[in-house]
């Protein structure tokens, strides 16, 4: 079974190539992909790395955790599940508020709902 990692803070300059073969050092990488924003093509900072097992990837993740690339100290640890997110547009259990602060919306000191 692989291993997710999460590595993040990566320098702009990192692609899906150097990635695989920085983490191939501590064994087999199932995949290696750095997250591309959609509008702009350019890296947004992050990536994943799946490893073949779970030792390899502890392996991978004491190594290289903080390690200084491009002169950023990069955070490399197991990837956390995907949360789920409401489909936009959907009612959430608590209506409609943009907020759950008592202190903003109509009536609490001024207009916008700031306080003065």
């Amino acid at each position: 079974m692989s291993t997710k990692i999460y590595v993040g803070n990566l320098p702009y300059s990192v692609t899906d190539a150097s990635l695989r073969s920085n983490f191939s050092e501590f064994g087999t990488v199932s995949s290696a992909k750095v997250m591309m924003d959609r509008d702009t093509g350019q890296s947004k900072g992050f990536a994943f790395v799946e490893m073949e097992s779970a030792d390899m990837a502890q392996a991978a993740i004491g190594a290289l955790n903080g390690v200084s690339v491009d002169g950023r100290a990069i955070t490399v640890n197991l990837a956390r599940p995907r949360e789920e997110r409401a489909a936009p547009g959907a009612r959430s259990t608590t209506g409609y508020r943009a907020s759950h602060r008592k202190d903003v919306g109509y009536g609490t000191g001024g207009f916008g709902g700031g306080r003065y």
